[in-house]
């Protein structure tokens, strides 16, 4: 029996499916409300099919929850990429409206003509490691913007207000030290003293985030921790937004994404590379402060390297920027020899 590919165009409030055969002809298609129900739903209308392949548009996105419950299922996912679909309905040898099923057979034609789709799994550590690295990004922002008001309010009551970056042990002293004189202070002061309890939950949640993050990357065995300069909170970074390394080819793929490979911008016989500002940057963060963290640290071999290239007569950015391409290929291949660690284990 011939593979049946079944597209989806989801959506908050729906989702569209539309399955087709190799053919690219369609064969059917239903609506579905985004509820309790939809999986089975889909499942009991794609039952004409055993032989099916689901194929979800933005499967690490919108179309998140109804792909890995499809997963869970037991049902063979691949996720297509937005860009992808968009080609196939421009390059359409017949024009159409603009619809969901339109959409959603486009999706299904990406996925027959496309060989290597990345396939959805089972969620596993990574992606507690993306939840727990999100809320810490929300939580490092919020801080942020708590400890600016904090230096608002002690710039109207400390002559020249705090210089340096605040913490709420220093301001407690501050506040502790101050003789309000007017009502205009006294509020002032109250006021402080409410963004200093704001201030201090907020680095109490970091606290307990930090702990949450440091027992997941020990659960997942991974080796990453081991490169000087990788602790809890960078290592929870790179395996949460890399998630299943081996859909990148090689460590220069992975670079790519990472943003740490140079971009060539060449021109006839002059071969030219320029900074790349493509990538994950929160990815490309985590692996910066990993470089940071070895040039600070003379012992390290990440020093070593670092010098060396200013011996060679790179400019410390230049030189910067190579350690973190060495540091993306050491990360690379940990992350691949821990997969292929878990499948042998798998398989014994």
């Amino acid at each position: 029996m011939s593979t049946v590919v079944i597209g989806i165009d989801p959506h908050k409030a729906s989702h569209t499916a539309v399955a087709v055969d190799e053919r690219e002809l369609p064969l059917g298609d239903v609506r579905v409300r985004a509820s309790a129900v939809q999986t089975d739903q889909l499942l009991a209308w794609a039952q004409p099919w055993p032989q099916r392949t689901w194929a979800i548009e933005n499967a690490a996105g919108l179309g998140y929850l109804l792909a890995q419950q499809l997963v869970t299922a037991g049902e063979r996912v691949v996720d297509v990429q937005p860009k992808l679909a968009a080609r196939v309905r421009l390059l359409a040898s017949v024009a159409s409206s603009k619809s969901d099923p339109h959409d959603a057979r486009s999706v299904a034609i990406v996925a027959l003509r496309s060989a290597g789709l990345p396939r959805v799994t089972v969620e596993d550590h990574a992606a507690v490691m993306k939840v727990w690295i999100r809320r810490r990004r929300h939580l490092t922002r919020l801080r942020t913007k708590v400890a600016n008001q904090l230096h608002a309010v002690l710039c109207e009551l400390v002559a020249g207000g705090f210089p340096r970056e605040i913490s709420a042990a220093q301001a407690a002293v501050v506040l502790e030290s101050l003789r309000a004189s007017t009502a205009a202070d006294v509020a002032r002061a109250e006021l402080a003293g409410e963004i200093l309890d704001d201030l201090r939950r907020v680095d109490l949640q970091l606290r307990e985030l930090r702990k949450r993050l440091t027992a997941v990357v020990l659960a997942s065995k991974t080796s990453v921790t081991s490169i000087f300069g990788v602790g809890p909170v960078i290592a929870a970074t790179v395996l949460g937004i890399t998630g299943d390394v081996t859909r990148f080819p090689n460590a220069d793929h992975f670079a790519a994404y990472a943003g740490t490979a140079p971009v060539e911008v060449s021109s006839g016989p002059h071969r030219v590379f320029r900074l790349s500002r493509r990538g994950n940057r929160q990815l490309n963060h985590a692996i910066h402060m990993a470089a940071v963290t070895q040039i600070r640290n003379r012992p390290s071999q990440g020093r070593a390297y670092y010098e060396r290239k200013l011996t060679e007569g790179k400019s410390p950015k230049m030189a910067l920027r190579a350690l973190k391409r060495r540091i993306t290929n050491t990360l690379y291949d940990a992350m691949i020899s821990d997969a292929q660690s878990r499948i042998r284990s798998a398989m014994s």
